[in-house]
């Protein structure tokens, strides 16, 4: 495993990865487009650095770009000059893959690179809003081609699971961003949505008054900074807007049945849900007989029971196949073989 790692970007996700890090003991060090968070930083025990290229010449076993993905092609193209790609691997946290690894080939990177994606954070920005705990039992997305060396892959794997404590899942990049699309950008743009009608409404007030429960857990995500949401939905355009048209026209379809009171297709409307309802009762389950387990002497060696080893000529497939499974890696046990727990399949 390595023992230093490099972020760029000290914002709400990477400084949260950078203080969770240097709790977990790793020597870390980073660099921000702008200066304002190094004391803080330098407080929790992050190393900060002038320039790209100091932090690409401290040589970290991992270098993770957090920035925006709007800046990834400049930071790669300034990366790329200075990094020593036989001493740090590169990855990234974005949430598109597909396009990430393309302008990691352009920079010529990406023989190092490998991508990364935790499924982690919340509608504040900033260092001040940094969390080690925006990591608590997060999992990780990894995404890896045809080309990507199992050496990289495991840098980036060890990390997440034996370093961080959380669990990951490896992907292609297509499928991760339309996975993507579906559980977070479709549904920043559906709350966005959301909040424009009620500004447009002229029962405005009266309804922001009576809004409770659902309105605030539907609406959260619309609370994001508009223009990081818009970059983020920007760079995966081609799967929202179709996931937007399938949207709309099942929400048109619907209307349509409430118009003429059909009443069994009204029925059909709420039961067709009812396995992703039963998939979060039993995932609620899982997690509970999990916690237990950990919690009993012996639990955790009882918990982690079930083991993948991986076959170095197959690892890509075998591994997209372990998360169509519904498989979490959660341990390396040695550099093939690893610890995983099952999730519900839907």
């Amino acid at each position: 495993m390595v023992t230093s790692i490099g972020i760029v970007g000290l914002g709400l996700i990477g400084g949260s990865l950078a203080r969770r890090a240097a709790a977990s003991g790793y020597e870390v060090v980073a660099w921000n487009h702008t200066p304002r968070p190094y004391e803080q930083a330098g407080h929790d025990g992050i190393r900060c650095v002038e320039t790209l290229a100091d932090l690409a010449q401290a040589k970290p076993g991992l270098l993770i770009l957090c920035n925006p993905l709007k800046a990834m092609p400049d930071v790669l193209a300034r990366l790329a000059p200075v990094i020593d790609p036989a001493a740090t691997t590169l990855s990234d946290v974005g949430s598109v893959k597909g396009m990430v690894r393309e302008q990691a080939e352009r920079a010529g990177l990406k023989e190092c690179y490998v991508g990364a994606h935790p499924m982690a954070g919340n509608e504040h920005s900033g260092f001040e809003a940094s969390d080690p705990a925006l990591y608590d039992n997060a999992l990780w997305a990894i995404t890896v081609d045809g080309s990507t060396q199992y050496r990289r892959f495991l840098t980036v794997a060890q990390f997440i699971v034996n370093g961080l404590n959380n669990e990951l899942i490896v992907l292609d990049d297509a499928t991760h961003d339309r996975a993507a699309a579906l559980i977070s950008h479709m549904p920043h743009a559906i709350a966005t949505a959301m909040v424009n009608e009620l500004c447009a409404s002229p029962e405005r007030n009266i309804a922001a008054a009576l809004a409770a429960g659902s309105w605030r857990d539907m609406t959260r995500v619309a609370l994001t900074d508009p223009s990081r949401t818009r970059a983020m939905i920007d760079e995966d355009r081609t799967n929202v807007e179709a996931l937007l048209r399938a949207m709309a026209a099942r929400l048109l379809a619907f209307a349509g049945d409430l118009h003429c009171g059909d009443e069994s297709a009204i029925a059909a409307y709420f039961a067709q849900g009812q396995p992703f309802r039963d998939f979060k009762a039993h995932g609620a389950l899982t997690q509970t007989m999990r916690a237990t387990s950990r919690d009993a002497p012996g639990g955790s060696a009882q918990w982690y029971k079930d083991t993948r080893d991986i076959d170095p000529a197959r690892w890509q497939c075998e591994l997209f196949e372990s998360a169509r499974q519904g498989e979490r890696i959660t341990c390396f046990l040695d550099n093939y073989r690893v610890a995983i727990h099952r999730q519900p399949l839907l």
